[in-house]
């Protein structure tokens, strides 16, 4: 017999575990399970994966043993000294060969016999002779295509009889989070090693280069998988494998791969034209902070703020000027700064696109001519010449001390002549403007989107701001590394 109060226990602790039973069908009704298996998988995929050898030429000195100790007045001293005098000091140039290792697969064999073959920049820049290894241990001499250093890829061209085996490309963008992938290179010079994990993060920016954006996944990648693929489960490349972090050398299970998506692009360009042709809109960008994005009265922080523009560039023509927030590109939205590289590079040269910019306020819609990327450094110049009218002056709301660009100051801060802006010459360490990077040496060239020649001129928008119950303000600096907009709070 059970008693009254157990009974009572009983049927909840059932009720409950009925409920939860309820609650818990309609989850593991769609969740996926991990694979009992990747071997088939495995065994599809191998034959495409391929070693990449390169040698490379490497001039360098030889050592020659030292110079014999003799006791004084030998006659043997004499002629050994001219003969290691005659070699370099012992030292004379030899040149050797360097050997390295990475990964690739093949992703089309055309009737001719020939193939082409995917890896990575680093894998084969500087190389002297590159060859593809097979499965079956077969080399086959390759023919570099095309190769990109800013995305870090490379296409090889292969030739031989039979057919060989490849892989197509899956959507990256379909991938999430979570999902299980699997990677298959040459680690350490090992061969074909298969390793896998999931999908640990997306848009990942390692600052490798300027179009970032990273799958990160947990799947054990180590040195001489570059170049190598990952595939979904579906057997299709969603990756390049590219990087790793790692303190110790080794797979600390935190890789990188560069998304198909982004990558097909590239190898399409370097496989019909042998490089790659990028679109470029010729303005120096920077990112929306929330404070930056209050002051010029944007609901939230996004976009990208147009810190100065390129003169005679494509975004000069079509009207974009510094201080516009760019909102959309080609009818893609840019959420954040970074994504907008991105989308210029990957947008045809010569094609008009939208471009929606936030100014004064509104939105505006211009059109832009989309222009070729240069791979020269372009940097935006400051011209007119400086008038200076009052003396050096704090602004104690702000922190700083600015100074017209007289003679004293531009040689005390090591500036060129021609400044029009002003010299900030002393920042308060304890200050907003501090936290937010001015430093001294820095220059001050607008207050609230207006341009500033006298430190009166600068006292009065920021006075102009306080009094309007303003928390911060807008101002444009120019730095080391060129213009931008900071906005800092008023104390």
């Amino acid at each position: 017999m059970v008693p009254v109060g157990a009974s009572r226990f009983l049927t909840l602790t059932f009720a409950l575990l009925a409920a939860a039973v309820l609650l818990l069908q309609p989850f593991s009704a769609h969740a996926k399970g991990a694979p009992d298996s990747f071997a088939d998988l495995a065994d599809k995929l191998l034959p495409a994966v391929v070693n990449v050898s390169t040698t490379q030429v490497i001039e360098g000195k030889a050592s020659m043993p030292d110079m014999p100790q003799f006791p004084p007045g030998s006659p043997f001293e004499d002629f050994f000294k001219d003969f290691f005098d005659k070699n370099g000091g012992g030292q004379h140039p030899q040149k050797r060969k360097a050997t390295s290792l990475g990964s690739g697969f093949i992703i089309d064999y055309l009737k001719n016999g020939d193939a082409y073959v995917v890896t990575n920049n680093h894998v084969v820049e500087g190389a002297d002779e590159v060859s593809v290894i097979l499965q079956d241990d077969t080399r086959l001499k390759a023919e570099i295509v095309g190769r990109d250093a800013k995305s870090d890829l490379a296409v090889l061209k292969v030739h031989t009889d039979r057919k060989l085996p490849s892989v197509g490309f899956g959507n990256s963008s379909s991938s999430r989070v979570g999902d299980w992938v699997v990677a298959i290179g040459n680690p350490f010079g090992l061969g074909g090693t298969v390793t896998a994990g999931i999908i640990s993060a997306r848009g990942r920016d390692i600052n490798a280069g300027p179009y970032d954006d990273f799958i990160q996944t947990d799947a054990s990648i180590n040195r001489g998988n570059s170049g190598g693929p990952m595939f979904n489960m579906d057997g299709e490349v969603i990756g390049i494998n590219t990087a790793i972090f790692s303190p110790s050398g080794g797979s600390v299970g935190i890789g990188f791969a560069i998304p198909s998506n982004a990558a097909q692009v590239v190898i399409k360009q370097l496989i019909q034209h042998g490089q790659v042709s990028r679109g470029w809109l010729g303005v120096h960008i920077q990112v929306v902070t929330e404070s930056i994005a209050e002051t010029l009265g944007l609901k939230k922080a996004e976009g990208a703020l147009v810190a100065s523009v390129i003169e005679d560039g494509p975004a000069a023509k079509a009207g974009i000027k510094a201080r516009d927030v760019i909102l959309e590109f080609d009818g893609k939205h840019v959420n954040e700064m970074r994504k907008l590289p991105r989308i210029v590079a990957s947008t045809p040269v010569e094609k008009a696109v939208s471009v929606k910019v936030w100014r004064d306020g509104k939105t505006k819609m211009l059109s832009v001519m989309i222009g070729r990327l240069d791979d020269k450094e372009i940097v935006a110049s400051t011209e007119g010449e400086a008038e200076p009218k009052t003396a050096e002056h704090v602004l104690s709301e702000l922190g700083l001390t600015v100074s017209p660009a007289t003679p004293e100051v531009l040689q005390r801060f090591d500036l060129a002549d021609g400044v029009e802006s002003l010299v900030i010459t002393d920042v308060d360490g304890d200050s907003p403007a501090y936290e937010e990077g001015i430093r001294a040496g820095d220059l001050l060239a607008e207050v609230n989107q207006k341009k500033v020649t006298s430190p009166k001129d600068a006292e009065q928008l920021v006075k102009a701001a306080k009094k309007d119950g303003k928390r911060s303000v807008l101002l444009l600096i120019e730095g080391q590394s060129g213009f931008r907009f900071v906005a800092v709070k008023l104390r």
